[in-house]
């Protein structure tokens, strides 16, 4: 059970990484950036257990996908960290 935390703080850990650099990208939209951001306190929550962190996370990111303005390679590193998220359980 041990490595399951530690895979699952290494799983959030990499999300976080990624939210930071849409959050820093200036050419990204800021209403995007903005979401970006409150994905990222979600995830930072320690209030929280892991599995629930990056349901509220991915909550977020999957209202702001479809976004028209979100330029397409920030779209695809949404999708991408949304992928890692939805592997974190509990």
């Amino acid at each position: 059970m041990g490595v399951r935390i530690m895979d699952n703080e290494t799983k959030i850990r990499n999300a976080m990484y990624m939210l930071m650099s849409i959050i820093n990208d200036t050419a990204v939209p800021r209403n995007i950036r903005r979401a970006a951001t409150e994905a990222l306190n979600h995830l930072r929550n320690p209030k929280l257990t892991p599995g629930v962190r990056a349901a509220n996370a991915i909550s977020v990111l999957d209202s702001i996908s479809q976004d028209p303005n979100m330029p397409i390679n920030t779209r695809t590193k949404i999708w991408q960290i949304i992928a890692i998220l939805e592997t974190v359980r509990d």
